[in-house]
């Protein structure tokens, strides 16, 4: 059976954060959706201005968890703050984590899981200033390229993305991971 990936995403999103995640999985065979709480298209932000636009492929709140291998939320600052007010946004990723599916996210990508509340006792790092955030939600932040931790995937920055992009495909092929929590 193919593999299956949900990115999670809004207007907003860091380009990089999302093309090269996709492409990396696309390459290895993996089939892509992009979920959303808007209906057919985001806009990506592209370092200090508006870029392209994306086609969506569900809405968020007719995706389910059960169709997918894994979740894959990248960063920017406007897309994580949206998706973390957004609650299909928060149970669609709350299902990954209960199903101990593999997650993956990248910079600020990590903000919706502080309002999930799946980053307690959890190994894993993030952009720097989010530090205090994530140790307040009960993780334990490190800096470091990428970190796993029972098949939750994080990384700093897009300068990471090369290092990501190889332990979220790895970790998309071997699955669940039953020592995973949620």
């Amino acid at each position: 059976m193919k593999k299956r990936v949900a990115i999670l995403a809004t207007d907003g999103f860091e380009e990089i954060e999302l093309t090269s995640p996709k492409k990396a999985l696309e390459d290895a065979g993996i089939k892509v959706d992009v979920i959303s709480p808007k209906k057919d298209s985001i806009k990506a932000w592209d370092n200090d201005s508006w870029s392209d636009t994306y086609k969506v492929d569900k809405q968020v709140s007719e995706a389910n968890a059960n169709d997918y291998h894994s979740l894959m939320l990248p960063g920017g600052v406007l897309n994580p703050d949206q998706l973390r007010q957004d609650k299909d946004s928060i149970e669609f990723i709350k299902a990954f984590f209960k199903q101990k599916k593999p997650v993956s996210a990248i910079c600020h990508g990590i903000q919706p899981l502080i309002d999930a509340d799946v980053l307690n006792g959890r190994k894993l790092t993030s952009y720097p200033s989010l530090q205090k955030d994530v140790e307040n939600a009960g993780g334990n932040w490190v800096d470091q390229e990428v970190v796993v931790d029972e098949g939750f995937t994080t990384s700093r920055t897009p300068d990471d993305l090369d290092a990501f992009n190889a332990k979220m495909v790895e970790e998309v092929r071997e699955g669940k991971h039953e020592l995973q929590h949620a």
